[in-house]
């Protein structure tokens, strides 16, 4: 059995029980991280399986989506993004093969159409968010832009990455280290200095069963489906994830689709920020922000993935995945089954990192549910609403 290390604060006992069933469960032989933030205190940070420390750093993958989201949103808070602006106004390059009309607005929101290239990229390529960022402009959307949603899985980063720079002269990595991490000391990383490398443990593939090596045979992934474009499946060789999480390169670059490096008490305290006050500081989005970034933009089928599902403003709103958080809850999920969230309604920051692959873990491993409403109900029981 897999031995819970960490702390909980007085009423969040449960969680700690919880975090320990599901390690029992999964066996996790990969590790684990859950850190917990309640009124700016940090009241849960637990970790357990072999590897795993509490300042283990692990690949978070499409956290950095969430981070990238943040950074435009306090942009936009500060007049510096204009969300109804077309794309083209800042990045010209961008108007090419019938992208012109394509708003900021509808590019966070997954809707413009610009999920990858003909061929796809190598792992190198997709280290460079510039690189990405330029051969997507040039090439046609995959659907009419502003018709349909579909999840932009390698190329949000570097679309949204390459406006925030040329409307401002500096990097999502630049504005998120200065406004975001170096003033609230948060150990997540875009962009991860090599003195810290070796506090990082690789990601792990997954170990399905065999009835889940029998379905993913029986449920191969089209090559010229637009999942294949969006992933990188069309590349010779094919994207590979797990090695792109755990690359050297991918890490100092930090591409922003994927390259988020940190803890999970990293990466609940930069939601911490967002979900009310942290060390005496105003939470980052003022009220009317929040609302416009975490409303639902785009919902129903997803055209790349098959799913029914929403999007926001680069952040997901989460209180329907999750129906015990409040309505404002925004983050974003990575792949090996990780899931980041602020609950402002709650003053209540939550993120789950995990070192071993989840079987087809998509927005979340299925875990996050069940620690998520154990996390709820012991914030409400501290304030006294349950």
């Amino acid at each position: 059995m897999t031995q819970v290390h960490g702390t909980v604060a007085s009423g969040f006992e449960s969680v700690r029980e919880e975090f320990a069933t599901v390690a029992a469960e999964e066996a996790r032989d990969g590790g684990a991280q859950l850190a917990v933030y309640h009124r700016g205190e940090l009241v849960v940070d637990l970790w357990g399986g072999e590897g795993v420390e509490g300042d283990t750093l692990l690949a978070l993958y499409s956290s950095a989506k969430g981070v990238t989201a943040l950074v435009a949103a306090l942009l936009v808070q500060d007049g510096a993004l204009d969300l109804d602006r077309e794309v083209a106004s800042y990045w010209p390059e961008f108007a090419a093969a019938g992208k012109g009309a394509v708003t900021v607005r509808e590019l966070l929101a997954h809707r413009a159409g610009a999920i990858g290239v003909t061929g796809g990229f190598t792992l190198d390529e997709l280290a460079d968010d510039r690189l990405v960022a330029a051969r997507i402009a040039a090439h046609a959307p995959y659907w009419e832009p502003g018709t349909g949603h579909g999840y932009h899985a390698l190329s949000f980063g570097a679309l949204a990455g390459e406006v925030v720079l040329r409307a401002t002269g500096r990097t999502v990595q630049d504005h998120y280290a200065e406004r975001v991490r170096e003033p609230y000391g948060a150990d997540y990383h875009l962009g991860l200095p090599e003195e810290l490398e070796a506090r990082f443990r690789p990601a792990l593939p997954v170990r399905p069963t065999p009835v889940q090596e029998a379905f993913e045979a029986e449920h191969p992934i089209a090559p010229d489906s637009l999942l294949a474009v969006a992933f990188d499946q069309q590349a010779d060789p094919p994207f590979d994830i797990v090695a792109f999480g755990n690359s050297r390169a991918v890490h100092a670059a930090s591409p922003l689709s994927g390259g988020g490096i940190g803890t999970a008490r990293g990466l609940a305290r930069v939601y911490a920020a967002v979900a009310g006050e942290l060390d005496g500081r105003p939470p980052l989005l003022k009220p009317e922000t929040l609302a416009e970034f975490s409303r639902a933009h785009s919902s129903g089928t997803d055209l790349v993935t098959g799913e029914t599902n929403a999007f926001g403003l680069g952040f997901v709103p989460l209180a329907t995945r999750y129906p015990s958080l409040g309505p404002t809850a925004v983050g974003h999920s990575g792949a090996p089954g990780t899931q980041s969230l602020a609950d402002p309604s709650r003053a209540l920051s939550y993120s789950y990192a995990r070192r071993r692959f989840g079987f087809l873990a998509g927005p979340g491993a299925l875990e996050n549910g069940r620690l998520i409403r154990t996390v709820t109900a012991a914030a409400d029981r501290r304030d006294g609403r349950a």
